[in-house]
């Protein structure tokens, strides 16, 4: 009786298994190691049978750091732009270029508005001015010369689309749409946008096309999945990857629709776009996986070459450029199953060549119901022969049926489908497991894990504090509110040419041994360096409810540890230094992450990319510090000035960016006074009260050296000048990284 009572018991248990697997495919529950399974599936299958080679149908041009040096920062002038598009084409011949970039704004710099004015006021009496500026007047519109320049040529501009809930702005033209409301009837692939961020009308109108670049991650933040169509008001929009290709063959317009397949008694259907001729399956949602191909298939080649005329033919000649960025500050940085910075602009590279090699891969509309058939199927086979036969039979049952899984997934792949097998995997294994696992990691070895795992990345005596509660902590992916912060030199590079590599290694071990010891001192985690760079993090892995103000008050010991250092360089004949620090609060992925090569405890997501944009954006403020507002909630330790409401690349919701002062105790009156006098001044500001809002900046900078008021009066000058559109928001929009 007890052992029936035992086999029920285990039976039941087993079932329940089972069930909870059903339940996740059904989309009924969540089980979130499930999905790392499936992403480690397809990505070890993918890295194992992706091919390698160059492929000469693609080329990035670059805007990296040489471009940047040799024509300026960016964004360039209409005039080097137009000059690229023309030796592009008339130079090198290539077939079709796609822009990864947005001209959303018009170009002043070649002072024609200036000149214009000078004609209507103070020369309108000189007829030669008037005559020499109509002659000049075609030279110098860039904006016109650029448009020209695009009508002419086979060029897909690029646009970027704002997904619901993050703001419903729509700036620029949008091209007509692709395809009408109705071409994948009965599906609807995608979700629809609300908004959008797009080229100048005159842009839109002289280019042959246009597509988004958009970019999609799965939840582990990896660029698995693009799509190819977005739905927008009456239609549907290609990315950019699909209009570049389209334009590259010509022009004619896109074709779509459904394909209805009968599977075992059952009536499915899936969308295929055709682009050029070419027709390209879509998963329901109309994403493809991207086709990512082993190495570094496609040249790069720096746009400073194309405009001096000196890159090689060979490598542009009737090929498909795209135009994108690898300069730090630009780069459009993603994670991809190959890599944790592999440039955005390489990813639609990929898929134009997948499309044209008819490799990119879909996920047939039957695979849900195939893999819940065999998760039911295969658990009820193993559940039984693990009952009435044991752990040998059971261990034998179990590897013969992961073959068999794994055969089934590798014919789907060969016909260039995935087909999600984790579940089914997941299920047999997890079947034999507890079915013959009954033992838990005794407390001791936990404890020696925690130090282990955790060792590396928090100081010794937080690590002996885990370890006394060690199941309380794991490296295990888990989403929760945290704090970020990153901190930079700045002029590193001009700062690492006046060393020689050893005095340059001793300054580094120097810096980043005093900042660490500041960061273990608020009970930070030490992410990582990347060079002169230090990304750290508080509230995991142990729980830290004042997370927040622990790293506001960590970015201001930063700053003022910096004058004792720098002595200390001083005396040693070394650089100065000057830090960035980004600081920002919400919620995160932390955990163990990375590839079958190395792993790290580390955290991913909006959060901590955003954190990583406001290190990046001190500098044009001169301050040393900038905070969000989620930051300034959390902390009610420290005093704030409000500096800036922005809205940063790759983000449409506008974020309140604030200069941390010091403990408010500890203020001084003067300090409170001036922040009170420039955020009023700010509020007049962005209320367009630019004349209430010069005067309280210059009675601001006569007071005491002020590098916002310097920002601001330049800002107020130039909306004197050009005014904002109606209805602007006071939001400050930066276009690079």
């Amino acid at each position: 009786m007890r052992r029936a009572s035992s086999r029920l018991a285990q039976a039941g248990l087993s079932a329940l298994f089972v069930l909870l697997i059903a339940l996740h495919v059904g989309g009924v529950i969540t089980i979130a190691p499930m999905q790392r399974v499936e992403a480690w599936l397809y990505d070890a299958w993918l890295k194992h049978t992706a091919p390698a080679g160059a492929d000469d149908r693609v080329t990035i041009l670059d805007i990296d750091e040489t471009s940047l040096k040799s024509v300026g920062r960016w964004p360039w002038s209409r005039d080097t732009m137009t000059t690229l598009v023309e030796q592009l084409f008339d130079r090198y011949g290539v077939a079709a270029v796609g822009f990864d970039v947005v001209f959303a704004e018009p170009d002043t710099s070649s002072g024609l508005d200036s000149l214009r004015r000078l004609a209507q006021r103070d020369l309108a009496g000189s007829l030669d001015f008037r005559v020499a500026l109509e002659r000049l007047a075609p030279r110098l519109d860039y904006d016109a010369r650029f448009a020209r320049a695009l009508a002419e040529r086979p060029v897909s501009l690029g646009y970027y689309f704002i997904p619901q809930g993050y703001g419903d702005a729509r700036t620029g033209m949008l091209p007509a749409p692709s395809l009408p409301a109705s071409a994948f009837r009965p599906l609807q692939p995608g979700t629809p946008a609300v908004g959008y961020g797009a080229n100048l009308a005159e842009f839109q109108r002289a280019a042959q096309g246009a597509g988004f670049f958009n970019m999609r991650t799965d939840a582990d933040g990896t660029a698995r999945r693009m799509n190819l169509v977005s739905a927008f008001d009456a239609g549907y929009y290609l990315a950019l990857s699909a209009s570049t290709l389209r334009v590259a063959f010509g022009g004619d317009p896109a074709q779509a629709g459904v394909e209805r397949q009968a599977v075992l008694g059952r009536h499915y259907v899936s969308p295929w776009l055709d682009v050029g001729g070419i027709r390209v399956p879509l998963s329901a949602d109309g994403t493809v996986h991207v086709p990512y191909r082993a190495g570094s298939p496609f040249p790069y080649i720096s746009a400073a070459e194309v405009l001096a005329g000196k890159a090689p033919l060979a490598q542009l000649e009737n090929r498909i450029v795209l135009v994108g960025s690898t300069a730090p500050g630009l780069a459009d940085l993603r994670v991809t199953p190959f890599s944790s910075t592999f440039p955005g602009v390489e990813i639609h590279a990929h898929l134009i060549a997948g499309m044209l090699d008819g490799t990119t891969r879909a996920t047939p509309p039957w695979a849900n119901d195939a893999r819940l058939a065999a998760v039911l199927l295969l658990g009820a086979l193993l559940i039984v022969v693990l009952l009435r036969f044991g752990p040998t039979a059971g261990l034998v049952t179990t590897l013969a049926l992961l073959g068999l899984l794994l055969a089934a997934y590798a014919a789907a792949w060969a016909r260039f489908l995935v087909v999600p097998m984790a579940a089914p995997m997941m299920t047999v294994f997890g079947l034999y497991a507890l079915n013959t696992a009954y033992g838990l990691f005794a407390e001791t070895r936990s404890k020696r894990q925690i130090t282990k795992l955790f060792g590396q990345y928090v100081p010794p005596e937080l690590a002996a504090e885990m370890s006394q509660d060690p199941a309380h902590y794991t490296m295990e992916g888990q989403s929760r509110d945290m704090t970020v912060l990153f901190s930079d030199i700045r002029g590193f590079t001009n700062f690492s040419e006046k060393l020689p590599p050893t005095e340059l290694a001793e300054v580094l071990n120097a810096y980043l041994s005093t900042m660490t010891r500041i960061v273990q001192q608020q009970r930070g985690t030490i992410d990582k360096y990347i060079g002169d760079a230090i990304m750290a993090f508080w509230n995991a892995p142990v729980d830290l409810a004042d997370h927040a103000t622990r790293a506001v008050a960590t970015a201001l010991d930063m700053q003022d540890a910096l004058p004792q250092l720098n002595r200390e360089f001083a005396a040693r004949g070394w650089p100065e230094v000057k830090i960035g620090i980004g600081v920002n609060t919400g919620r995160m992925s932390v955990g163990n992450m990375g590839s079958e090569f190395r792993m790290a405890y580390t955290v991913m997501g909006d959060a901590v990319n955003l954190g990583s944009r406001l290190e990046g954006i001190t500098k044009q403020y001169g301050v040393g510090i900038l905070v969000t507002q989620p930051t300034v909630d959390a902390d009610p330790v420290h005093a704030f000035m409000k500096v800036d409401v922005v809205r940063v690349k790759g983000k449409e919701t506008p974020v309140a960016i604030y200069q941390p002062l010091g403990r408010k105790e500890a203020l001084s009156e003067q300090a409170q006074m001036f922040a009170r006098l420039f955020e009023a001044a700010f509020a007049h500001y962005q209320a367009q009260g630019w004349d209430e809002a010069t005067k309280m900046l210059t009675e601001l900078k006569a007071a005491a050296p002020c590098s916002l008021c310097d920002v601001y009066l330049g800002r107020i000058a130039h909306f004197r000048e050009t005014p904002p559109p109606a209805g602007w928001d006071g939001v400050f929009v930066y276009t690079t990284k």
